[in-house]
């Protein structure tokens, strides 16, 4: 929800391009927690388009239940302005499967492939009433302190008016302490329904390292393409914890 926002359930469904989570980032990236781990986050994250906000706060809770296979849950609470509104958020089950794996001296990059589904659990007026089903594939290839990572995928998207959509992003991602990482990515959606837009968007990331089990995260940026519709700007805050 790598974005977001453990990302977003509301945003997929007023904004869905942006709940393809990746901490901080919306671009996510094919790496699964370690085997017998758990990564932890608790979020927030915020989308503001068409003149109102919208977004979820909650846990994406990450484990690694085998060499290369992540299972994920996220559970959020939603809101939104204009009108104002709190309630539950959309439930989030994924699997990640690392599928090919980078080597130093080749081009070959770490694949994984992150179906995920999005159930019908908000309250009313806060999300989706039918289930979506999220298929990408992410890519990631490592050289020195820099990363760059990146895919996408087709999203099942049911309902009245509502259209199946392409998503994905690029992200650049430079480790320039040993506690701190910064980046960059730009993301976008085709449009999501009958009289929605297709939409692309920049953001700037970082990733603190507090202590050996702690870390807080966070990015932001603006839509650059059909921006005042689908998405002026976004940001994703997030403290970590790994163990």
């Amino acid at each position: 929800m790598a974005r977001w926002l453990g990302a977003a359930a509301i945003l997929m469904a007023l904004a869905p391009a942006n709940a393809l989570a990746g901490p901080p980032y919306v671009t996510d990236d094919p790496q699964p927690t370690d085997t017998g781990h758990w990564e932890i986050y608790a979020f927030a994250d915020g989308l503001n388009a068409a003149g109102a906000t919208t977004g979820e706060s909650g846990l994406d809770l990450n484990y690694g239940a085998a060499k290369d296979l992540q299972l994920t849950m996220v559970l959020p609470a939603a809101y939104a302005s204009n009108p104002s509104q709190v309630g539950f958020g959309q439930v989030e089950m994924a699997v990640k499967y690392k599928f090919l794996h980078q080597s130093d001296g080749s081009t070959m990059p770490d694949v994984a492939f992150f179906p995920r589904a999005f159930l019908p659990t908000t309250s009313r007026g806060l999300g989706a009433d039918r289930i979506n089903v999220l298929l990408p594939v992410w890519a990631e290839k490592d050289w020195g302190g820099w990363s760059l990572f990146g895919g996408g995928g087709w999203q099942y998207n049911p309902g009245p008016g509502n259209h199946n959509f392409w998503t994905g992003g690029l992200a650049l991602t430079r480790q320039v302490t040993k506690p701190l990482s910064l980046g960059a990515e730009i993301w976008a959606h085709t449009r999501d329904s009958a009289d929605g837009k297709d939409f692309a968007g920049i953001n700037l990331g970082a990733d603190w390292r507090l202590t050996p089990h702690w870390s807080l995260l966070a990015s932001g940026g603006p839509g650059i393409w059909n921006a005042r519709d689908e998405g002026r700007w976004d940001f994703y805050l997030a403290l970590k914890a790994d163990y």
